[in-house]
């Protein structure tokens, strides 16, 4: 019996420094990408089209508002004012 306990008293000292090993490690830093110059390049192209389409929508839906369409006709309008602009 006295053997049993000092064999577990043993185990949980080995057990509780490798815990604590474990947990002062530091973990690896995790780096993010850098952005090329390329990347940067296509966000700006992107941000620049996105800007013209919308100048686009917004003068057909102003178009259609004057022409007073609703429903099918301004969804048909819009389509081929976007596609003609």
């Amino acid at each position: 019996m006295k053997f049993n306990l000092s064999m577990a008293a043993a185990m949980i000292l080995l057990s509780s420094s490798a815990v604590m090993a474990a947990e002062t490690t530091a973990a690896p830093a995790v780096t993010k990408p850098v952005a090329t110059h390329a990347a940067s390049d296509h966000a700006v192209k992107k941000m620049k089209t996105a800007t013209v389409r919308s100048e686009k929508s917004k003068k057909c839906s102003a178009d259609a508002d004057a022409k007073s369409l609703h429903g099918k006709e301004r969804r048909a309008f819009r389509k081929t004012c976007l596609k003609a602009a």
